[in-house]
């Protein structure tokens, strides 16, 4: 119950802050979603720095206002009071609470100190929260949020307002709750801008239950100390429940993603999931043309790989150099050629495959991707050569096909590509959980939802490598060579031929009753050829 009041209570600050952009003509406005998402990180940082100093000191857990009794600190003790701070929260200056804005609301030119003390915050932590773009420059915490009132006259109002909708609640009571508490959080709070309108990447929220059965078959036995990638990362849902599934402090977080919203959105994410130490290897750049993440010269190669790529892009842009010889290794199964029309629809899910196929560690990495359930079976020679490779190198681990619509925003049937490096002993599972899940409406689109026990079926079903009738198969890379390197587990379900043993006397019987109705139908068909030549006959008599 208490879980339940503050999901309602953080859900209502929300929906406050919504209703101050609206009444300051920023509702729907491109912008707020910078608003909505960084006055709610402020607020969280505030109140995190509160928590965690009063761990560490406990006249301030005694306190009515820590804020009051932290102002009596020695500079030195102030000091010394953030370096023992935590890694994972943010190191605030005294005028940066939220207590130093609240008092100062009534001064002249109020937005310009609201703007200055957050981008201040920004600049004192830029070391650790800050965004590297792929050429290495860095993008901090905020912006200066009041510039986005048209209204100049206004900026000191709205400001205010933002404020005292702050000041109301407070995060100190939920710092406790884990994964499913902030996951419900972060959808509630992106899920009016998980949009990308520039067409790039624009998948930023996986749904749930996809993001689940990855994680879970994916992570099957206890790891520690292992890295965790995504090339494609939206706002980090695929990272966030592998990072859970493994254990958030047994594992390092590596992403890159060409949108800067969406980076913007992982951030957050990590940051709520007490993962800020995998803040620096959040890249805004392009993957495909540039993938950041190196050892050395080499790109890095990673223990787990989670991705759901754009399915089709248009990259002809870059075409060029992604043909060229340097990239000959990485994409071993070719580049999609460039249309003379519709560019827009070049398949790039191709390009990551082969790229997550050459980032994974050679003898242990594991990868689950999100691929149109087309590629599964495609001759096209691009899919095919990936196919073929998956097989022949033993990489493959297996394929889930997903029921349609199980993404409210595209009507594309998807599967789940599994792989393991260190699969090689075989034993591929194939499953079709196409029929699964039930269909509900989502605004003006159809959604396909899972019960917990469906996902539950997958995840069992696939980590026992069960095969089951009619759902999943479980077979070795030569059985799937032999089957033209099709993914799809119906071709390998058997066909059933039902028997009945009747006597020779019932057999006779049936076959007199087929003779009787076959002569039944023959002259049927006799009369009305009669009739229509009839007919036929008198249209000419009349012509």
């Amino acid at each position: 119950m208490q879980i339940q009041d503050f999901t309602t209570k953080t859900k209502l600050l929300i929906d406050n802050l919504k209703s101050v952009c609206t009444s300051y003509g920023l509702g729907n406005d491109g912008n707020e979603f910078k608003i909505i998402t960084q006055v709610f990180l402020y607020k969280f940082m505030n109140d995190k720095f509160g928590y965690e100093v009063k761990q560490i000191d406990p006249n301030l857990q005694k306190s009515d206002n820590w804020e009051a009794e932290i102002k009596k600190y020695t500079d030195q003790d102030y000091e010394m009071l953030l370096m023992q701070l935590s890694p994972d929260s943010a190191k605030l200056k005294r005028e940066h609470f939220l207590s130093y804005l609240f008092d100062k609301q009534n001064s002249e030119e109020f937005a310009k100190i609201f703007d200055d003390t957050l981008r201040d915050i920004g600049i004192f932590n830029n070391e650790i929260f800050s965004v590297k773009t792929g050429t290495g420059s860095k993008i901090t915490l905020f912006d200066e949020l009041s510039q986005f009132v048209a209204d100049p006259s206004q900026r000191d109002n709205f400001c205010k307002a933002i404020v005292n909708q702050l000041v109301n609640f407070s995060f100190e009571n939920i710092f406790s709750q884990k994964f499913d508490f902030f996951s419900t959080i972060f959808e509630y709070l992106i899920k009016d801008y998980n949009k990308d309108g520039g067409g790039k990447y624009a998948e930023y929220y996986t749904p749930h239950a996809v993001a689940k059965i990855m994680a879970a078959c994916l992570v099957d036995a206890p790891v520690q100390n292992v890295t965790c990638y995504d090339p494609s990362a939206g706002s980090g849902t695929l990272l966030m429940n592998l990072a859970h599934a493994i254990g958030e402090d047994r594992c390092t977080i590596y992403s890159q993603d060409i949108s800067q919203k969406s980076s913007a959105m992982l951030r957050l994410n990590l940051i709520l999931n007490n993962l800020v130490h995998s803040i620096p290897n959040i890249i805004q750049g392009n993957t495909i043309l540039s993938p950041y993440h190196k050892e050395g010269e080499e790109l890095m190669k990673f223990d787990y790989i989670v991705s759901n790529p754009p399915f089709k892009l248009d990259f002809s842009e870059y075409h060029s150099d992604l043909v060229a010889e340097n990239n000959n290794a990485r994409f071993f199964a070719g580049v999609a050629n460039v249309p003379n029309k519709d560019k827009d629809k070049m398949a790039i899910y191709p390009l990551f495959i082969q790229h997550i196929m050459f980032s994974l560690k050679e003898k242990s990495g594991k990868a689950a991707i999100v691929v149109p359930t087309g590629f599964i079976t495609a001759q096209s020679s691009i899919e095919r050569k990936i196919r073929e490779r998956l097989v022949n190198n033993k990489m493959l681990r297996g394929v889930v096909s997903m029921p349609s619509n199980i993404f409210a925003t595209t009507g594309t049937n998807v599967s789940i590509l599994f792989l393991d490096c260190g699969n090689k002993k075989g034993d591929i599972v194939l499953m079709d959980a196409s029929k699964l899940g039930k269909i509900v409406k989502e605004g003006k689109n159809q959604k396909t939802v899972l019960t917990e026990e469906e996902e539950q079926q997958i995840i069992d079903t696939f980590n026992q490598h069960k095969a089951v009738e009619d759902f999943s198969v479980v077979l070795s890379y030569e059985q799937i060579a032999e089957k033209n390197y099709s993914f799809s587990a119906g071709q390998y379900f058997d066909v059933k031929i039902e028997h009945i043993d009747i006597s020779p006397e019932e057999f006779k019987a049936k076959m007199e009753r087929f003779k009787a109705n076959l002569g039944n139908m023959f002259a049927e068909s006799r009369a009305l050829e009669t009739q229509i030549e009839k007919a036929l006959e008198g249209l000419r008599f009349e012509i």
